[in-house]
C-alpha cells in the first residue's frame, strides 16, 4: 500500500502535466476499472477451488512492476492507457486473495476486528506512499512514484517467499458448495451499495487531483505539491481514524457503520462543493477531509465483515471477488463521470452536489440487509 499510495492519488498529476484532458486521464483510470473485472473474477473462481492466497498477489506484484514500468517512461496516451491495463489487472488479482486471506488468519481475533486491523496497515500505507510523492513532487520527480511501487513489489515478493499466506477453507465443503440462488440474493443489496460508496475513494483518486489543481468558480487551483500534501491530510485522518473507529463499528452491526460512511460521504460531497463558491475555499476544502475520511474509515471494514457474514464459507472467495468488482464498477463510472463534468463545468461542484445526494438516497439500501449473525 506505501506505493499504491502514490500511484492511485498522484497519476492524475502526472497525466495532467503530459497535457492530457481530464477526459483523457479518467478515461485512463475507468480502463483500469475494466480490465480488473477479469482478474478479480479469475481470482475468486480459483480462490473457492482451494487455490492458496499467494498465488494471485504473486501474479499481482509481477503485473505491478510491469504496469509502473511503462507508465514512468510514458507520454503517450497508448502508453498510458497499456500501463493502466496492467494495473488494472494487477489490483483485480490481488484484493480477493487478500481479503479473503484475513478471516482465514484472524483466529481467536473476530473477522470484524481483523478486518479493521487490516484496513488501519492499508491506511498507514497509502498515507505514507502519498506524503512520499508530495516530496517527489516538491523535489520535481513525480514520476518516481512509480519507482516506490516498484520497490514495494519487490519487497512483496520477498516476503511472500519466507511465508505464504493461508489455503482457503473448508476442503471438505469445497466438493459440496451452497447454491447461489440460498446465497447471492442477500448479497445484492450490499453490492450495490458498495458500489455508491467505492466511488467516493474512486473519485478521491481521479478527481479531487484534478479539482485541487484547476480550481473552483472562486477557490485559486493549488500547485502540485499542495494539492499532493492536501490529498496526505484525509489520508493522514483516515490512517488515526481507522482502529478506533473500526475497532468500535467491529462490535456493532454492519448496518451502522455503512449508514455512518453513507451518511458522512453526503457531509463531506457538500464541503467540498461549497470551497468552489468562496475565494478562502481552500479551508472548506480542507475541513471536507475530516468526515470524507471518517466516511472510508467506517465502510471498508464494515463492508468486507458483512461479506463474511452474509456469504457461505465455500463461496467467499467469489463473494470477495464479487465486492471488489464494485470497486471496479465504481472506478469505471464515476471518473468518467467526473471527468466529464470537470471539463463542460470548468469546476467539481456541480460534481460534488451529485454524490451527495447519491450518498443520501444510498441509505435505503441499507434496510434491504439482513447478516446472518451479529459480532458480540
Amino acid at each position: 500500500m506505501v506505493g499504491a499510495g502514490g500511484v492511485l492519488y498522484l497519476t492524475p498529476m502526472v497525466f495532467h502535466h503530459a497535457r492530457f484532458s481530464a477526459v483523457r486521464v479518467t478515461e485512463g483510470l475507468a480502463l483500469a476499472a475494466v480490465t480488473g473485472t477479469v482478474g478479480r473474477l479469475l481470482s475468486g473462481v480459483l480462490l473457492d477451488r482451494g487455490l492458496n492466497c499467494s498465488i494471485p498477489v504473486l501474479l499481482a506484484a509481477l503485473i505491478a512492476i510491469a504496469g509502473d514500468t511503462r507508465l514512468m517512461g510514458t507520454d503517450s496516451f497508448a502508453g498510458y492507457l497499456q500501463g493502466q491495463v496492467l494495473l488494472g489487472v494487477a489490483v483485480g488479482f490481488y484484493w480477493p486473495a487478500v481479503e479473503l486471506a484475513v478471516p482465514l488468519s484472524c483466529a481467536p481475533v473476530s473477522s470484524g476486528r481483523a478486518f479493521a486491523l487490516m484496513r488501519s496497515a492499508d491506511a498507514l500505507g497509502i498515507a505514507t506512499g502519498a506524503l512520499l510523492g508530495a516530496g517527489l513532487a516538491w523535489r520535481g520527480w513525480l514520476r518516481g512514484i512509480y519507482a516506490v511501487d516498484i520497490v514495494c513489489m519487490l519487497t512483496l515478493l520477498l516476503v511472500l517467499q519466507r511465508r505464504t499466506l493461508p489455503d482457503p477453507r473448508p476442503r471438505d465443503r469445497l466438493a459440496h458448495p451452497s447454491p447461489w440462488r440460498q446465497w447471492l440474493p442477500a448479497l445484492l443489496p450490499l453490492l450495490a451499495l458498495a458500489v455508491l460508496a467505492t466511488a467516493m475513494p474512486a473519485l478521491m483518486q481521479s478527481a479531487l487531483p484534478l479539482d485541487l489543481v484547476r480550481g473552483g468558480l472562486l477557490r485559486r487551483s493549488l500547485p502540485d505539491s499542495l494539492g499532493a500534501l492536501t490529498i496526505g491530510l484525509q489520508l493522514g485522518l483516515l490512517l488515526l481514524l481507522q482502529w478506533p473507529v473500526g475497532q468500535a463499528l467491529a462490535r456493532r452491526p454492519v448496518t451502522t457503520g455503512l449508514s455512518l460512511s453513507l451518511l458522512c460521504f453526503a457531509l463531506g460531497n457538500l464541503l467540498l462543493a461549497a470551497s468552489a463558491f468562496s475565494a478562502q475555499g481552500l479551508l472548506v476544502l480542507l475541513l471536507a477531509q475530516l468526515p470524507l475520511a471518517l466516511g472510508v474509515a467506517a465502510f471498508l471494514p464494515t463492508a468486507t465483515e458483512a461479506v463474511v457474514e452474509l456469504s457461505p464459507i465455500e463461496h467467499q472467495g467469489l463473494a470477495m471477488a464479487l465486492l471488489s468488482q464494485c470497486f471496479a464498477i465504481s472506478g469505471f463510472g464515476a471518473p468518467l463521470l467526473a471527468g466529464r463534468l470537470l471539463d463542460g463545468q470548468g469546476h467539481g461542484a456541480g460534481l460534488w452536489l451529485l454524490m451527495a445526494l447519491a450518498c443520501l438516497g444510498g441509505l435505503l439500501l441499507v434496510r434491504y440487509l439482513h447478516p446472518g449473525r451479529r459480532l458480540p
